[in-house]
């Protein structure tokens, strides 16, 4: 064939569910963007115009209905430009997860998914019907027919089609059939959510499609936190025969985030520019650049006016501060000072005025005063060390700090319930009810915190605890949003440690010299973590074990005793400490609040990982354990 170049675009863009208007502005500003840029075809992410998170919502007609109605709206925009665009269509009572192809304002047709993702956090085929292979239909809108199905597009001479997401996972892939066909070109709208590393699967995913069917792809995925729970990096690619052209930086803190490459089409083509490498995964940075714009996310989506965080002085709650500070350093990095203030909605003219004077770590220490408000409440049980801690940390980055006791409180409830069950509390009859009294009354207190600013207030659960409910429910669980309830503690902990060393956090130094502990017990009992439960880098393990990769209790035995992880007796007792609470602690994983998705599995019912509320906590199973 005689030679074709073809700029091509991709956009990440960042959407929210039914947010019609911001959804359509991103969708014109990246058209904008691409035209700036001379692009041939822009290619924008799956469901882009209604946002990819609306869930049941889909399974209302209107829904479609009003997506279509925005899609006219937007094609008027594509004069002199091809535009791929994500979108739910409802044909024949079903609905369609479709990428709807422009070119010069006139629609040219409709590419349905094949494959609908039903794994993990997904949940496709409750609201889409998968579109079978090789079929072309026509539906009607306003006496306007349109082509929907399994496409072929030909642009400038260059034959192309799609796979949408999940289609390019699976070993039939669409792009099987497509090369023989003589299509040239790829394209991939995808609303692919983050995970650690998956960056790098997602990379050889694409390159290596694009060397074994000798073609060019490109690929556009979701960015932020576009519904609550899942956070989307952003990624762009494009590539030809095996090697990556063009590769954006991920989860920024962009509305529109484009890469455009100038991509040669004929038998032997020319590729001028190739990214020879990419730096190793951290999966560290990784945690910290997902977190920090998941929250940023929410927080302005929610119109929340910053947030509120009990600052223990422990590993978890320090977790939670660190990434608001990331929410301000990285937020100003990605976007520019004026930028970022302007997007937070949080920032009056007069702070953008004072604060744009300053010098760049006053600036972000006072944007960081702005989104973050902390308080300690000590106990008689509490320590000096988590005071330190919690105090100094709050400073180092600039938050808000407030510090009070709360034993009188824990005393008017104990001598009430003392005085109706007539006889005293002891910590020997009454230990975990002691303990939970602390907690709990710490949340009124940080709850008006953060009803006074209308602030978005953090639970500090992490996932180890949520596995076998060593949380206190309405005392450490409360709040709107729980940011770190995905990640286990012992990620955590060397977290801290990599934060301190690498990002600069010096006021880390006091909490990464501690152990974890609630401090809900006498000083002298010396309570920790690890002492109530058991060590947290086996409880990740037996967790991992049993549910990500489905082993049962007397499997994960014999695989952590092979690991030679503990002795057998020591094993058993772990094994069975952890299936009887995560059994019984069921109840508290549905009463979270809501989590991100991190890790590439979490523990959350309402988005990985269901379990049933009542069960028989694997009585015969760890009995059959217990008489190995």
């Amino acid at each position: 064939m005689e030679e074709t170049r073809l700029i091509l675009a991709a956009a990440a863009l960042n959407q929210t569910p039914l947010d019609w208007d911001g959804n359509l502005k991103n969708i014109q500003d990246a058209i904008a963007e691409a035209k700036n840029n001379k692009a041939d075809i822009l290619l924008l992410p799956e469901l882009a115009v209604s946002g990819y998170g609306c869930e049941d919502l889909f399974l209302s007609p209107w829904v479609s209905e009003m997506a279509f109605e925005h899609l006219l709206q937007l094609k008027e925009w594509c004069d002199g430009i091809t535009v791929a665009v994500g979108v739910s269509v409802f044909y024949n009572m079903k609905v369609y997860n479709t990428a709807c192809v422009i070119k010069n304002k006139e629609i040219v047709g409709f590419t349905a998914k094949q494959f609908l993702a039903n794994d993990g956090v997904h949940y496709e085929p409750r609201w889409f019907t998968p579109w079978p292979a090789d079929v072309v239909e026509e539906f009607e809108v306003r006496g306007q027919k349109y082509k929907i199905g399994d496409i072929i597009y030909e642009e400038q001479g260059v034959k192309y089609a799609f796979e949408i997401c999940e289609d390019a996972w699976r070993p039939n892939r669409p792009a099987e059939r497509h090369m023989p066909k003589g299509v040239q070109l790829i394209l991939n709208p995808s609303a692919s959510h983050f995970a650690l590393s998956k960056t790098d699967v997602r990379y050889r995913l694409v390159v290596d499609a694009s060397k074994k069917y000798q073609c060019a792809y490109m690929y556009a995925n979701m960015l932020g936190n576009e519904a609550g729970r899942m956070i989307y990096d952003g990624e762009v690619l494009i590539a030809q025969n095996g090697k990556l052209i063009r590769r954006n930086e991920l989860l920024c803190f962009k509305d529109v985030d484009m890469e455009c490459a100038e991509v040669c089409f004929s038998k032997n083509p020319e590729i001028a520019e190739v990214i020879e490498y990419l730096p190793p995964i951290d999966e560290n940075k990784e945690v910290i650049a997902a977190l920090s714009l998941a929250l940023f996310d929410y927080m302005r989506k929610s119109r929340s006016r910053g947030f509120v965080l009990s600052l223990s002085g422990g590993a978890d709650s320090s977790l939670c501060a660190v990434a608001v500070a990331e929410v301000a350093r990285r937020g100003v990095e990605s976007l520019g000072l004026e930028a970022f203030m302007d997007k937070a909605l949080l920032f009056s003219a007069e702070d953008k005025e004072r604060i744009s004077k300053l010098p760049a770590d006053e600036a972000q220490k006072a944007l960081v005063n702005k989104l973050l408000t902390t308080a300690y409440q000590g106990t008689v049980n509490s320590s000096d060390d988590t005071y330190t801690s919690a105090k100094e940390l709050a400073e180092s980055i600039g938050a808000r700090f407030y510090n009070w006791t709360i034993d009188e409180v824990v005393k008017n409830y104990t001598s009430t319930i003392e005085g109706v069950i007539g006889r005293d509390l002891t910590w020997e009859q009454d230990d975990v009810t002691l303990q939970n009294i602390q907690a709990r009354v710490r949340a009124p207190g940080i709850w008006m915190l953060a009803n006074l600013q209308n602030g978005l207030l953090m639970a500090t659960s992490n996932r180890s605890e949520a596995s076998v409910g060593y949380a206190t429910m309405d005392g450490d669980t409360a709040g709107g949003i729980s940011p770190i309830a995905g990640i286990d503690k012992a990620f955590i902990r060397q977290f801290l440690i990599w934060a301190q060393q690498e990002l600069g956090y010096i006021g880390l130094q006091y909490v990464n010299n501690l152990q974890p502990s609630a401090e809900l017990r006498p000083a002298e009992e010396e309570q920790t973590d690890e002492k109530d439960l058991m060590p947290y880098e086996v409880l990740n393990q037996i967790e991992r074990l049993a549910f990500h990769d489905r082993y049962a209790p007397m499997e994960v035995y014999d695989i952590l005793l092979k690991e030679g992880v503990a002795e057998g007796a020591v094993l058993k007792e772990w094994i069975t400490k952890f299936y009887s609470l995560w059994s019984r602690n069921q109840w508290k994983r549905d009463r979270y609040a809501p989590s991100f998705h991190l890790d590439d599995y979490n523990v959350d019912p309402r988005s990985w990982l269901r379990f049933p509320i009542l069960s028989g906590g694997f009585r015969e199973e760890l009995q059959l354990l217990k008489e190995k």
